[in-house]
């Protein structure tokens, strides 16, 4: 026989467990090109984006980053610059 308390906890846990997030194919879409322009920068470190960009880099998304003048493509040469 079960008490009180412990049927309480099992709801407890139950309703804790988090189902997995469902994301569109454009969200994954936008995932996967944001992962490819960061191999493509090389995965920088937060630092190294700091040093490119500014205090803002990290927040940037790669199209702002593009904008500022600096592509994917073109970080590495910008960061040798830099330093």
């Amino acid at each position: 026989m079960k008490t009180k308390k412990a049927r309480a906890v099992k709801k407890a846990k139950k309703a804790t467990k988090q189902t997995r997030a469902v994301r569109s194919k454009t969200a994954r879409a936008n995932i996967a090109e944001g992962t490819r322009l960061f191999t493509l920068a090389g995965r920088p470190t937060k630092a190294q984006f700091i040093k490119v960009y500014g205090p803002k880099g990290p927040a940037m998304t790669w199209a702002q980053r593009a904008k500022a003048g600096v592509d994917a493509k073109h970080f590495q040469e910008a960061l040798k610059a830099k330093s």
